[in-house]
C-alpha cells in the first residue's frame, strides 16, 4: 500500500511508523489515523516485524494533536459518526506487537492519546505533553480521560487535563507518564537499542506478556491471576518454550521463531 501521511520503514525485526506531515507538526487528520489503522493490520501479520516505533517526522513535534480544521462546522451528531469506525488509538493498544513511542518533540492533545496507547514511550528532554483540548472548549475524546487516568492516577490526569497546560519531559517521568527521558540527540539510538532487546524474545512471549499486563487494569486481581496463568500454561506449547528451555540448559543464545 502507498501512504501519503505515514512512513513506513522496518530493519533488523523493528518496524518505525513515522507520522510524515511535519508542516502541520504531525497532527491527524482522518486520512492519517485510516493510515496508520491500515498499516497496523498489515504489521500484524508480518513475520518480518517484532517491534513497532512510533514517532513524527521531523524534531519539532511527535503528534502536535488533532487536525483542528476538521473541528469546524461539526456538530455533536456529525462528531459522533465520525467516530464510529475503527479507531487507531485502539488499534495501538490492541496490537499484538509491543509498540514504543519516541517522543521527539510536542505531545499534545491526540498525540499524546497515541502515546498513551503505546506500550512503553521514550520521550527527549525538550518534549511537552498535554492535553489542551479544554481550550478549545471541548474535552480529549481518543481515549485521555481514560488511559491518563490509569497511568498517573485520578489526581495528575484531572491536573493535566482541567489546566490544559503541557508539561515538560522531566515532569512526565515524575508522575510517570513517560518511562525514560533522554537528550534530543540520543533519542533515536537509545528507542532502538531498546526495541532491538526486545525483538531478540520470543514473539509469542511477547504477544502473551502484553496482553497478561494489560489484564492488570482491566480485571480484578482474582480475574487477572487465573488470565496470567492461562497464557503461561500456552507458552509451553510453543516451539519457542522449548528453544528457550534448551538454550538456557546449553548455556548458548536463544533463536527464537515466532512458532
Amino acid at each position: 500500500m502507498t501512504y501519503q501521511n505515514i512512513l513506513l520503514e522496518t530493519s533488523n525485526r523493528i518496524t518505525t511508523l513515522t507520522i510524515n506531515r511535519p508542516d502541520k507538526r504531525n497532527a491527524l487528520n482522518q486520512a492519517t489515523r485510516d493510515e496508520m489503522a491500515a498499516a497496523l493490520d498489515s504489521l500484524e501479520k508480518s513475520a518480518e516485524s517484532r517491534v513497532l516505533v512510533i514517532t513524527g517526522a521531523g524534531d519539532k513535534a511527535f503528534i502536535a494533536g488533532a487536525d483542528i480544521n476538521e473541528f469546524e462546522g461539526r456538530t455533536a451528531l456529525t462528531q459522533r459518526d465520525a467516530m464510529k469506525g475503527l479507531r487507531v488509538f485502539t488499534a495501538i493498544e490492541e496490537f499484538p506487537k509491543p509498540v514504543i513511542a519516541m517522543i521527539n518533540g510536542f505531545c499534545l492533545g491526540g498525540g499524546l492519546e497515541v502515546a498513551l496507547a503505546c506500550d512503553i514511550r521514550i520521550a527527549s528532554d525538550t518534549a511537552r505533553l498535554g492535553q489542551p483540548e479544554i481550550n478549545l472548549g471541548i474535552i480529549p475524546g481518543g481515549g485521555g480521560t481514560q488511559r491518563l487516568t490509569r497511568l498517573v492516577g485520578e489526581g495528575k490526569a484531572m491536573e493535566i487535563i482541567l489546566t490544559g497546560d503541557a508539561i515538560d519531559a522531566p515532569h512526565a517521568k515524575e508522575i510517570g507518564l513517560v518511562n525514560q527521558v533522554v537528550a534530543a540527540g540520543e533519542l533515536r539510538t537509545t528507542v532502538l537499542g531498546l526495541a532491538a532487546r526486545i525483538a531478540e524474545k520470543s514473539p509469542i512471549a511477547l504477544r502473551m506478556a502484553k496482553e497478561a499486563v494489560k489484564s492488570a487494569a482491566r480485571m480484578s486481581l482474582r480475574e487477572g491471576l487465573e488470565r496470567e496463568m492461562d497464557l503461561f500454561s500456552l507458552t509451553f506449547g510453543s516451539e519457542d518454550k522449548a528453544e528457550g528451555v534448551r538454550a538456557f540448559l546449553e548455556k548458548r543464545k536463544p533463536d527464537f521463531k515466532g512458532r
